[in-house]
């Protein structure tokens, strides 16, 4: 049990460590944009959306590489290539001031993400497999604190760097690409913080994985009924659920900074907007997911989506204090569905959860990835207001789609 502890708590430091750096991102964004290298909605919202492409398309390969070896290799070498490239994406931009080449790494550090992901949730769930909502809901709410101590931290280095903190490190006090109000060397050493997770991740994880055995007669019957027994309906309904949540979260978190920039807020506020954002999803998940292990989670996701419309329709509205109780409201109603959903697939693929894993937050990132380039594309022809209206009507609908879902098999007892 000891070494199970272990494994969990490494995955879910790992998760940690990736997430803060992952939702740095349109923080930084945002920040470049104003005070270093000019960029659109568009163009802000094509990095980001493509940075999450990229990690979600290589997370079924992923997982199932992990299904077979256990993902000691994938998941430690995942997070330290996020860091790395992330890293040299707001060097370059820094120092070049060219969207372009601070585009490239930006986009292929989230491959380093897509690694970790399957890996994680494939051991998180294995932990205690009669708990495996709440567990899988604890380790997204691992990640969610990191996506929520992103934005704060970026925001705050970046409203507290200027030219006597730059002093102290020599010879870079010279260059004029580090001066007040474009110093982003904090942000870069950041990256020192991931190296106890990596170390953590390669001396927990396992170099092998034992596989699942199936049932005899199950195996036979499956063999005979070949592609009739694969829940077709089920996925496809689940897909349209995800592409339409997809808008809401992840998309429309990339231009919550953006949002607020534009209102005349500072880094720090509209960094700490964001972050209570992801952590009211964070504290949403364990406690959804609880509610998933023993009653119908078709339900639970539905009234969690239902009810997150509209606090997404008002936000734009709104500035001050209120702004962050939507922001709240938003994240984490929208945000309490995400391990029910990743459970559920895993369910419907039981042989090979790693892999499932892989596909479903593949897929979860991927239709989060469109949609924040829609949204940019979008909200620069008619305003980021009208685009978060918007996305609060298809957010409603996905929640009314849950509804169709298949139930789990059985319900855990309180």
């Amino acid at each position: 049990m000891r070494l199970k502890n272990r494994l969990f708590w490494a995955v879910g430091f790992g998760h940690l460590t990736n997430d803060i750096f992952a939702s740095m991102g349109p923080v930084i964004l945002a920040f470049l944009s104003a005070s270093i290298l000019p960029m659109s909605n568009t163009q802000i919202g094509l990095a980001v959306s493509l940075a999450q492409m990229a990690g979600a398309i290589t997370q079924p390969g992923f997982g199932w590489l992990a299904d077979k070896s256990g993902g000691r290799w994938i998941g430690s070498l995942g997070l330290a290539f996020h860091v790395a490239m992330f890293t040299l994406a707001i060097a370059l931009a820094a120092i070049t001031r060219q969207y372009w080449l601070m585009f490239f790494p930006f986009v292929i550090a989230a491959v380093g993400s897509g690694a970790l992901h399957p890996v994680g949730s494939l051991h998180a769930a294995e932990a205690d497999k009669e708990r495996s909502g709440t567990n899988v809901a604890i380790f997204f709410m691992m990640g969610q604190i990191g996506l929520a101590l992103g934005p704060t931290i970026a925001g705050v280095l970046l409203d507290t760097a200027n030219p006597n903190l730059i002093g102290r490190f020599g010879e870079l006090a010279s260059l004029p690409y580090f001066g007040y109000q474009d110093n982003v060397l904090p942000i870069l050493l950041m990256a020192l913080i991931s190296l106890p997770g990596i170390f953590l991740m390669i001396t927990s994880i396992p170099a092998t994985r034992e596989q699942p055995r199936q049932d005899p007669a199950k195996a036979k019957t499956s063999d005979l009924n070949g592609a009739s027994n694969f829940p077709l309906m089920a996925f496809l309904i689940l897909g349209a659920m995800v592409i339409l949540r997809g808008l809401g979260q992840p998309g429309s978190v990339a231009f919550i900074p953006v949002l607020f920039e534009q209102k005349g807020w500072d880094p720090s506020a509209y960094g700490a907007i964001t972050s209570s954002f992801w952590i009211a999803s964070a504290i949403s998940g364990v406690a959804f997911g609880r509610l998933a292990d023993h009653y119908d989670r078709r339900k639970v996701m539905m009234w969690s989506m239902l009810a997150s419309a509209p606090a997404f329709f008002l936000l734009p509205a709104f500035d001050g204090a209120f702004a962050f109780v939507l922001a709240i409201a938003a994240g984490g109603l929208s945000g309490g569905s995400h391990s029910i959903i990743v459970v559920l697939a895993q369910d419907l693929i039981p042989m090979r959860k790693g892999f499932a894993s892989g596909a479903i937050l593949g897929f979860i990132f991927g239709t989060g990835a469109i949609g924040s380039f829609i949204i940019g594309a979008v909200s620069d022809q008619i305003g980021l207001t009208t685009t978060f209206q918007i996305v609060a009507f298809l957010i409603a609908a996905a929640g009314i789609l849950a509804l169709f879902l298949p139930r789990q098999h059985r319900a855990v007892e309180a």
